[in-house]
């Protein structure tokens, strides 16, 4: 599997995660405590970044669900 395809994979599980708990990019953002901005995780539910170790345990804080959550993805 293709870099790119993993990083679009876990973009799109971290939205799908985003999503279920009804919390817009803004306000994950504030639950970040400001730490990144919107646009840096628009880029990576869209794979177009690859987001650290760190920023992805900041984000399932944030969303309140374990990292392992968010890199669960399906491989064809």
């Amino acid at each position: 599997m293709e870099k790119s395809e993993i990083l679009k994979l876990v973009g799109k599980r971290i939205k799908e995660v985003r999503l279920s708990k009804e919390i817009s990019q803004v306000e994950l953002v504030g639950r970040m405590q400001g730490l990144m901005d919107t646009t840096n995780i628009s880029r990576i539910e869209s794979g177009r970044t690859n987001p650290t170790l760190f920023t992805l345990f900041r984000i399932a804080d944030a969303l309140e669900v374990n990292a392992k959550d968010l890199v669960d993805i399906q491989t064809p």
